[in-house]
């Protein structure tokens, strides 16, 4: 950490003072000079140096006012200023430190003094900037290590999706559209970007549990059974058992579990209520059904968008969200939406 080549700027209008402050300092730095507060402003901006020595008492402009110049503009703030003064009472040293100043030095001036007060706080001004440096290119270095890590999960997300789809041709692409609308959805709503990733990865995923449901009663043509009905029901918990592990700052996981739940309590796996459900498994609930009544399955054709919308309307508010159903109708009644 060099310290040598550091400017340090002396302002002053007397030149004895001048003098003496350069005779202690010229040997260890570079130095300039402004006799007045309007030059120092002039030149701490245009040079921008390591540390200014501010004289208190200057005709025109006062040293606690240059001072609190410098320090409201971005450019000059973090310059560090030792006021330099024949004045000792404590209030004027208050002052100075309420004004920015960090240090204070009084007249007459002892040199081995200056040197050490002028040594410590450019020590302490390269020790910080040493430090932001570090800090900046830490962050950097986390930003492409987080990019790497959400690169290989988005990999991993798509290739699980594929799998679902793979053994369920019939519902190829489901979890793709719904996660599409869900989105849509929370878009509309103005929700944060954090809950809309959540909701991207758990609506691609939403399904993955049915890889443990047999096919025979997936693809089965016909009214389920209660008792299929009953294996299908294990597939939220099934899903999160499989994603709960999976490190991530977003609880898609949960958003899965959760899919299935109802606002009135009659959803499953756990029968939550209302606030008991997180956000983005309503939302999910919405598109899920929006999407599953419009598409074909083996037991039922497809029904037309409108008879979805239509059955979201007519539970509104009692099985399902009603800011989600809103928004659902919206998307496709006045902008248009579509599936792919």
């Amino acid at each position: 950490m060099q310290i040598e080549d550091s400017l340090i700027l002396i302002v002053d209008d007397n030149s004895t003072n001048i003098d003496l402050l350069v005779s202690s300092l010229k040997g260890d730095y570079r130095l300039g000079i402004a006799k007045n507060g309007f030059k120092a402003i002039d030149y701490a901006l245009k040079y921008l140096p390591d540390l200014i020595l501010l004289d208190v008492m200057m005709p025109e402009m006062n040293g606690y006012e240059v001072c609190k110049r410098l320090k409201a503009d971005s450019s000059t703030r973090n310059i560090p200023v030792i006021f330099i003064t024949a004045l000792t009472e404590t209030g004027h040293k208050t002052r100075g430190f309420e004004v920015g100043g960090v240090d204070y030095i009084t007249k007459p001036f002892n040199s081995d003094e200056v040197k050490a007060r002028v040594k410590t706080h450019i020590f302490l001004k390269k020790m910080r900037e040493t430090l932001k440096n570090q800090n900046i290119i830490l962050e950097e270095r986390v930003k492409e290590k987080t990019a790497e890590i959400q690169k290989m999960l988005s990999a991993t997300i798509q290739t699980m999706a594929v799998m679902v789809d793979v053994r369920d041709p019939y519902t190829a692409g489901h979890q793709r559209r719904v996660a599409k609308l869900a989105c849509a959805i929370a878009e509309k709503l103005s929700l944060s970007k954090d809950v809309i990733h959540t909701i991207q990865i758990a609506g691609v995923l939403h399904d993955i549990g049915k890889i443990r449901i047999p096919t025979s009663i997936i693809n089965r043509p016909g009214k389920l059974l209660d008792v299929e009905f009953e294996i299908i029901k294990i597939h939220p918990q099934v899903g999160y058992d499989i994603l709960k592990n999976i490190p991530s700052p977003w609880p898609f996981a949960k958003a899965v579990l959760q899919h299935h739940e109802k606002i009135d309590g009659s959803g499953y796996p756990a029968g939550l209520k209302d606030n008991e459900i997180m956000m983005e498994a309503k939302i999910l609930t919405v598109a899920d059904v929006a999407e599953a009544t419009s598409s074909y399955r083996p037991y039922r054709p497809a029904f037309d968008i409108d008879y979805s919308l239509e059955e979201l309307l007519k539970n509104r508010d009692k099985l399902f969200y009603a800011k989600a159903v809103d928004a659902c109708i919206e998307l496709f009644r006045k902008d248009n939406f579509e599936f792919e």
